[in-house]
């Protein structure tokens, strides 16, 4: 989508009514929502993380950027991921912990990125996050600058591509939860998402579609 076309489109998306858990849930088995109906956030506590689903053009064409997380001792190692982390106590908000954490990871400068609006949050059992989501924009093209101590590549999603059909598909991964169990996933090129960022994307992907579907493009 031309990234001009699609700046016509965010006086829709600021205002859209957002899908929340119904979204979401398309993208969770049921072993996953049987856990999720379970938990006691009181008796918990979760810690808080902020992320942020950053559009931007290329070659004029719209962009979502994901990251891929370096390997390492933990549960989301070597996953595909939005650019964020957790909240620190220096932090006003968990908007600035987005922006924040996504100049750590990828070097893009907070006074870049407009937030636009935030999604709804959820919760990841295996870590014990909660999780909010940012939309923002940056109306420039991006130089990335990865810290090679989070990041091993980044994952420049078109737009176009990521609205398609056929993007989301089923596969089987193994979780911290099941073994080799049949889960909805987005499939970028070779990389599989699912979990909290599948998620997440299944709400972004349900608000775009019905914002265009209300704009003339």
């Amino acid at each position: 989508m031309d990234f001009q076309d699609f700046l016509q489109i965010l006086p829709y998306l600021a205002d859209v009514n957002l899908p929340g858990e119904e979204a979401h849930n398309i993208m969770v088995p049921e072993e996953r929502l049987r856990i999720l109906k379970s938990i006691n956030f009181d008796e918990i506590k979760p810690k808080n993380a902020g992320v942020m689903m950053l559009f931007y053009p290329k070659a004029g064409e719209t962009h979502l950027v994901l990251i891929v997380r370096n390997s390492y001792e933990g549960v989301h190692s070597s996953q595909i991921a939005f650019p964020g982390g957790k909240y620190e106590k220096e932090d006003t908000d968990f908007e600035q912990t987005a922006l924040r954490e996504t100049y750590e990871e990828i070097g893009v400068e907070p006074d870049k990125i407009h937030v636009l609006k935030a999604f709804t949050h959820l919760y990841i059992p295996p870590s014990n996050f909660m999780v909010y989501p940012f939309l923002g924009i940056c109306l420039d093209e991006i130089t990335f600058y990865p810290d090679s101590n989070e990041v091993a590549a980044i994952i420049e999603l078109p737009l176009t591509a990521f609205l398609s059909e056929s993007i989301v598909v089923n596969a089987k991964i193994n979780t911290s939860y099941a073994k080799s169990i049949e889960v909805p996933v987005f499939k970028i090129d070779e990389h599989i998402v699912w979990g909290a960022t599948a998620m997440m994307l299944s709400e972004l992907k349900i608000v775009l579609n019905s914002v265009l579907k209300k704009s003339k493009f």
